[in-house]
């Protein structure tokens, strides 16, 4: 058929088409995408196309859009109506080109997308809405949603809507009073002073909102716009929380329940219940039908000071009416609790001749009433004090003790008091001793101030004690003043030495390790508690000793303790493994020696140490080598060290898969298929899964190889076989990297026992000969066999040798289908 073309359209399209805003919408007749306006006005040309048949004479269209989209006898394809995406986003139109009646070319398919403009203003889904807001309700949580829609494409930024509010009434105060989600077009509150104020708001609401929605984010200027109104009615809100309750403790003369507070549901027909918050033991509240909250037995604020009581109102289904209420009930404290001391009796101490208004110490007591109140202010006050004397002063608010003159030992050690602790109503006494310490006027005195001089070798264990030592303190014993502690001053070079000490004058001297050869040592004798004033340690508080290491001749040391290093099992012979490394504390020559290399591989060079391989390493034959290795003096072998080196194989990929099993049968009456298995000593991931194939990925007329799991496939004859016969198969196994070769599998295919095993005829006779006519029938038979067996084994290893050739020539041309 011939097309129809609008012939006074094709001026323009001419005109267009040489043009040079549209040299890129030529192209030849090929499928195509094309992005074209809504509501262009028309006729517009799209696109046209150019055909390499010279006698195209028209173009046909198919599929949608027909009755918009045109095509020109020159291949321009152009608009015929206006497009609109709301009614249609997307063409797509079938071209064929014609020479004649003749279709030529084509079809080929144009894609058309239309692309929106910004033609249509967002509108809401009401004109006009209704809300209801409680008073007190939470700022910041929606309580109603306004929703418009834009009939633009939603991908585009022409369907993206932004709420505002435009106004609120009645706005006298010029607070604004509510705020809206932009985005998702939720209104909440933003103060909480909302109240009711109309005696019918239905008629007059108490706030009516102006909200507009604008397209394109509202980021433009030409963004279209839609408006609506909300009218908000405010209801009372009953809903209210009574909290916080304060309930004095131990409330006598009143009578359990006690109501405490009231809740109503702003709904009727409410179901009210409590819910324990915390999951304390005691929970001493209910709750009646009416909303009242009941305090059921008396409070204690020692026990707990605050409770929090959750009120959910609910319908008879069990669902939340109103949403939970939390209560708090705070238990007011009255002073039921008296002062109790911290400690049984409080010691104090402090040194003799101190200053007047020296701080003693602080006299600790408590008290469970509420701190911070009355109930649990405490003062401190003496009632008495032995030996009889003003010698302390107490601060009656923080029980802090003062001396009000210098004490003396000689006058009294120790001083007993007894403070009575007070409350508003209760009280308590606490008894107090304070110690007068002996002051520190005696210095410690070493038994002799040189301890000579002392040889030790020096492979002396650490820790030893090489001397001991003796001072004495003539202040009060068990005192910090007659307390000794010893230490190294000086001669202690890198700390060889260390200093032990009873505190009652005894120091020891341990070897702490080995170092150098003499030490000149000086050791003090401190006290812990500081000397009194004008008194210094003198030379009396020291004592020196000469310390002479002897040399000891001892056994190389390795660096190294423990080794431990991985090598391939590759490792060409020859090639370093290790190289040992000791020293010899006197610097003797040392030799080097190996036990435990089982297999032989390696080899160890006596002079320095080096470990070489000598042998193939084989991580299938041993995986891991435990290997000593000994250092010794060459001129004292005695005195050797020993080490351990442990050697890890790390796998190579040095073998290849072998199949289990070289030969099988099969029924050919109950054909069954073969299982091949193979294994490679190789670790992963050179060992499993295994490939099972015919050499070269060819397939075989008569078998068939699937793989059944990793190390093992299934051979399976393709046609049954009525014949007994034995078949030589080349099967190819790999391994993961794809190394492998190709082994000769022998299937014989056979007549089958009701065992299922090959079926071989027994000899059978008629009758039965002489035993001389036997004799001579074995001996001729035997002298048949002899030469016949001549024969067969001359005709073998001339068919042996032929196959033989016949095999070199089938294999050098790589031809094994003759095999399958």
């Amino acid at each position: 058929m011939t097309p129809t073309v609008h012939l006074l359209l094709l001026p323009l399209l001419l005109s267009v088409a040489c043009g040079e805003g549209l040299k890129d919408k030529k192209g030849p007749l090929e499928n195509t995408s094309l992005d074209v306006p809504e509501q262009t006005s028309v006729p517009y040309p799209i696109y046209q196309f150019q055909v390499s048949h010279p006698g195209v004479t028209g173009f046909q269209l198919t599929g949608e859009g027909q009755d918009d989209i045109k095509i020109a006898e020159d291949g321009w394809l152009y608009l015929d109506q206006p497009l609109d995406w709301a009614r249609n986003s997307h063409y797509i139109i079938g071209v064929t080109a014609f020479a004649g009646d003749e279709e030529v070319e084509g079809p080929v398919f144009v894609s058309i997308n239309v692309l929106d403009i910004n033609n249509h203003a967002p509108t809401f889904e009401q004109l006009t809405y209704t809300a209801s807001l409680r008073e007190h309700r939470p700022n910041g949580i929606s309580f109603f949603k306004v929703s418009a829609k834009d009939l633009d494409d939603p991908e585009t930024p022409n369907a993206q809507l932004h709420y505002s509010l435009v106004s609120q009434i009645p706005d006298q105060l010029k607070i604004a009073f509510f705020q809206i989600d932009a985005i998702t077009g939720d209104i909440s509150t933003t103060e909480d002073e909302l109240r009711t104020r109309n005696v019918d708001p239905l008629v007059d609401p108490d706030y009516t909102l102006i909200v507009r929605v604008v397209d394109l984010g509202g980021a433009s200027e030409n963004a279209l716009s839609g408006n609506t109104r909300v009218n908000i009615v405010l209801e009372r809100n009953l809903w209210i929380n009574p909290g916080p309750i304060t309930v004095t403790e131990h409330l006598e003369g009143v009578t359990y329940p006690m109501v405490i507070a009231q809740v109503r549901a702003n709904e009727e027909g409410a179901t009210y219940r409590l819910v324990q918050k915390e999951r304390e033991l005691k929970f001493p509240f209910s709750i009646t039908v009416e909303g009242e909250v009941q305090l059921t037995e008396e409070l204690d604020r020692e026990d707990k000071d605050m409770y929090i009581v959750v009120v959910m109102a609910e319908d008879d289904q069990g669902n939340q009416m109103e949403s939970p209420m939390e209560i708090q009930v705070v238990v007011e404290d009255i002073n039921d609790n008296m002062p109790q001391c911290m400690n049984q009796e409080s010691v104090f101490e402090i040194q003799e001749n101190e200053p007047v208004g020296s701080q003693v110490g602080q006299l600790l007591a408590h008290d469970d009433d509420e701190a911070g109140t009355n109930n649990a202010l405490l003062m401190y006050a003496i009632e008495s004090q032995q030996p009889a004397s003003g010698a302390f002063s107490l601060d009656g608010v923080s029980g802090r003790f003062q001396t009000t003159e210098m004490l003396q030992r000689k006058d009294a050690m120790e001083y007993k008091l007894t403070v009575r602790v007070s409350d508003p109503v209760f009280s308590v006494v606490c008894k107090v001793v304070i110690k007068v310490i002996d002051i520190n006027n005696e210095l410690p005195v070493f038994e002799t101030n040189d301890y000579g001089s002392l040889a030790i070798a020096e492979d002396t264990p650490v820790g030893q004690v090489m001397l001991t030592v003796r001072a004495s303190d003539a202040d009060e014993p068990g005192s910090g003043s007659s307390h000794i502690m010893f230490n190294i001053s000086s001669g202690n070079h890198c700390d060889t030495f260390t200093m032990e000490t009873d505190g009652n004058g005894e120091g020891r001297l341990p070897l702490d390790f080995e170092a150098s050869p003499t030490y000149k040592l000086k050791i003090d004798a401190r006290n812990p508690e500081p000397l009194m004033a004008g008194l210094d340690y003198d030379s009396k508080s020291s004592a020196w000793v000469v310390i002479s290491v002897t040399d000891v001749d001892e056994a190389p040391e390795f660096t190294s303790d423990v080794l431990t290093l991985s090598v391939l099992e590759d490792l060409p012979s020859g090639d370093v493994l290790f190289h040992a490394e000791a020293k010899d504390p006197e610097g003797e020559e040392i030799s080097f020696k190996m036990e435990g290399d089982v297999n032989g591989w390696l080899v160890i060079d006596a002079a320095t140490g080096e470990i070489k391989t000598k042998a193939k390493l084989d991580r299938e034959t041993s995986e891991v080598l435990e290997l000593t290795i000994t250092a010794f003096e060459k001129a004292n072998p005695a005195m050797s060290t020993e080490t351990a080196l442990t050697v890890r194989l790390v796998d190579v990929n040095d073998n290849h898969p072998l199949l289990k099993e070289t030969r099988a049968f099969i029924c050919f009456k109950s054909p069954q298929p073969v299982v091949l298995t193979a294994t490679d000593p190789d670790a992963a991931p050179f060992s499993q899964p295994f490939t099972f194939s015919f050499p070269l990925g060819r397939k075989s007329p008569n078998w068939e190889l699937t793989a059944v799991d990793g190390s093992s496939a299934q051979l399976k004859m393709k046609k049954p076989s009525t014949e007994e016969k034995t078949y030589m198969l080349p099967i190819s196994v790999t391994d993961n990297t794809g190394l492998g070769v190709t082994q000769k599998f022998e299937v014989t295919v056979c007549n089958c026992t009701s065992l299922g095993y090959c079926y071989i005829a027994p000899a059978s006779h008629g009758f039965k000969y002489s035993m001389g006519v036997t004799i001579g029938i074995l001996a001729g038979t035997m002298g048949f066999i002899v030469l016949a067996f001549a024969f067969v084994v001359y005709r073998i290893n001339k068919s042996n040798e032929e196959k033989k050739k016949k095999k070199d020539a089938l294999e050098a041309n790589g031809d094994t289908d003759a095999m399958l």
